[in-house]
């Protein structure tokens, strides 16, 4: 394999010597490279060089169609000779991604449109590309793919769940064979073997979660041997469970990277083994059941965020409660922090919002995609609790063996970029963290979506009716519909009232999960009504028939306003893509959590007696909401940022977790 290292022209980074080539740090960049930045940012220049490039790229379109399939491929390796070289600059793309375009239009029957060749440079540049929904975010990171595969890099293509890795790998794969190139998927339930199998492959589609504990468990099973005595090992016969199951951390195209990078960073990623239980069950059971009969107000108060703490009443109450109870329960050290996390059980986690139970046992619900995470567990003690709440076989302690953010995971890697139509709310953040600026890529077609009033109800109860009676009405005028809900109680009480008034739909949630292809197929058909949560906001691509067309398009029901604006931005994305015709609307109600958790009394006493005069819409709603979410997005935020306080706190305590930094 070619080394790497040469792609990295211009780019100043120091190399770790663990048993992969990886990026420990950036170097601050000369002056040289700084007034190549400040020129970047130029409009004007920036434009200049972009409208060369596309000339390039184009002047070459003619020429190309007249290789076979062989020459295509010969090409290529010319081309990325010449990035190792000079990296890969515009002039070494050009050539590159007219021979991609031309693969493509013959292997998939789809050309790359110039905002696409645009997408695919951004990335080569290790930035991070704004497209908007339904701009073909897929077909354009096949240019970077490519290029940066035949260029002999490991290219990790990082998505945010298994079906969408295993989508794109498929429907690219036509491409990836007429070029000579391997493609690997790394799945849920893999084992090392394969796993490594899929790594060594010149392309890997992987979820981000898969991505990162594989790195970890590498970690943990290599040490800090380097990759000079990784080497010598493979020479000598070692064990081929000694071979690390990735083959390096050199390009990282991430897809929906704010959800990746943002969304989901608010964590970090643990390895943990699980140890006999050191508490008797009868704790969790007692806790619980104590923290039922506890008087909100008087013996707990619930914080703005769903912290709840014992009140000095609380603690009294507890303490004659357990006077009979003996061991742990004498301490009052232990017996509030078991009050504590059963009312945390009781009241912050809700079964079909935050978790579901599934064979049973309690399987943590993604808020932001609205997936299964069946191999996460919440920590000291809460998993327990919760298991005990609902009936469940209480699993074992968890013991730490290797954690990981992803700021710093993410860090690590040679080349990193990635693609999202919602960038711009995060761009500072993810410039801080990640040194990723957002490059925003234009529109092949101008937007067709049409914005109708916003709406707000006084109850949940009355939202769900106002929901069920217009999603009845748009498909009754043949358009197919969209509606998004928050958790999967929320999709499944709106079926309820669908099923009572025997109107076919199909609901796709946590739950039905495994059939999300099939439901997102028939989401085009004419009349048909999709109830959905967050699955379908990402990644999901409803193609619509020329009778839909005709009839205006997909129409998409926003059912509660998310903290995160992007969210909401990625649901209303369905429809009305690439030009197509399409239109949105938010039917919400004033018991959402956003406005809970948010909102002052004096703002939701506002809200109600705007909504006591008329009920239809109001002009505030949005601006309202909008405020409340950048207040939501800041308190986020803050959490980030502690999780990569407490990272830092844990690679100082211990000295080495994966990777110490030099």
């Amino acid at each position: 394999m070619s080394d790497v290292r040469a792609l990295l022209v211009g780019r100043h980074v120091e190399l770790g010597d663990g048993p992969y080539l990886e990026r420990l740090d950036v170097v601050h960049a000369p002056w040289e490279e700084r007034l190549r930045a400040w020129l970047d940012r130029l409009p004007r220049w920036e434009s200049r060089r972009t409208r060369a490039f596309l000339r390039a790229t184009n002047a070459l379109e003619e020429n190309v169609r007249q290789h076979d399939d062989d020459a295509l491929r010969t090409g290529l390796a010319v081309a990325t000779r010449q990035m190792h070289r000079e990296g890969f600059s515009d002039r070494a793309l050009a050539p590159a991604f007219a021979l991609i375009r031309e693969a493509s239009r013959r292997a998939l029957g789809m050309r790359h449109h110039d905002v696409q060749l645009l997408a695919g440079r951004a990335l080569l540049r290790g930035r991070l590309a704004e497209m908007a929904t339904g701009e073909g975010k897929t077909l354009a990171a096949t240019l970077a793919i490519c290029t940066a595969a035949a260029s002999g890099a490991a290219v990790h293509v990082v998505t945010v769940n298994d079906y969408l890795a295993e989508r794109d790998a498929e429907q690219n794969r036509p491409l990836f064979t007429l070029l000579g190139l391997s493609a690997g998927v790394v799945l849920q339930d893999m084992d090392v073997a394969k796993r490594r199998e899929n790594y060594a492959c010149d392309i890997t589609y992987v979820s981000n979660k898969e991505l990162t504990f594989d790195y970890l468990k590498d970690c943990i099973a290599l040490g800090e041997a380097s990759r000079t005595q990784q080497h010598l090992r493979e020479l000598a016969g070692g064990r081929h469970g000694e071979l690390p199951i990735l083959r390096g951390l050199h390009i990282a195209i991430i897809d929906e990277a704010d959800s990746v990078l943002i969304d989901e960073a608010s964590t970090p990623l643990i390895i943990s083994e699980t140890l006999p239980d050191d508490l008797d069950p009868a704790i969790y059971t007692q806790s619980i059941a104590l923290a039922k009969a506890l008087r909100a107000g008087i013996d707990y108060v619930v914080g703005a965020h769903r912290d709840i703490w014992l009140t000095l009443a609380g603690k009294q109450a507890i303490r004659h409660a357990t006077a009979g109870y003996g061991g742990l329960w004498q301490s009052p050290l232990w017996r509030d922090e078991f009050v504590q996390k059963a009312l945390s059980a009781v009241h912050s986690f809700q079964r079909d919002q935050h978790y579901i139970i599934a064979e049973d046992k309690v399987q943590i619900v993604d808020e932001s995609t609205g997936r299964v995470m069946p191999d996460r567990t919440w920590e000291r003690g809460l998993h327990q609790m919760i298991e005990s709440k609902e009936g469940c076989e209480a699993t074992g302690q968890r013991r730490t063996l290797a954690q990981v953010t992803y700021q710093r995971f993410f860090g690590r890697y040679l080349l990193l970029c990635g693609m999202t139509g919602t960038a711009q709310e995060v761009a500072p953040e993810v410039k801080r963290c990640y040194d990723l600026s957002v490059t925003r890529i234009p529109t092949h077609k101008p937007s067709r979506r049409q914005r109708l009033v916003d709406r707000i109800c006084r109850t949940s109860g009355e939202r769900w009716h106002e929901v069920a009676r217009r999603a009845t009405e748009v498909a009754a005028a043949g358009r197919p519909v969209l509606v998004g809900t928050r958790s999967v109680e929320a999709s499944e009480q709106l079926s309820e009232l669908l099923v009572r008034d025997a109107i076919a739909h199909t609901v796709l949630n946590a739950r039905q999960d495994k059939s999300e292809a099939e439901a997102v197929a028939q989401a085009s058909q004419p009349g048909r009504i999709t109830v959905a949560t967050n699955m379908a906001g990402r990644g999901t691509d409803i193609k619509l028939g020329p009778e839909v067309e005709q009839a205006g398009g997909l129409h998409v029901i926003l059912t509660e306003f998310h903290e995160s604006a992007r969210t909401d931005r990625q649901l209303f994305g369905r429809c009305a893509r690439q030009g197509d015709p399409g239109s949105i609307e938010s039917i919400v109600s004033i018991d959402d959590e956003l406005f809970r958790r948010f909102a002052s009394g004096a703002g939701r006493w506002l809200m109600r007696a705007l909504i006591q005069r008329n009920r239809q819409s109001h002009r505030s709603l949005r601006w309202w909401a909008a405020y409340l979410q950048g207040r939501a997005e800041r308190h986020y935020r803050k959490q980030r940022t502690e999780t990569m306080r407490r990272d830092a706190e844990w690679m100082r305590a211990l000295g080495f977790v994966g990777k110490t930094r030099k």
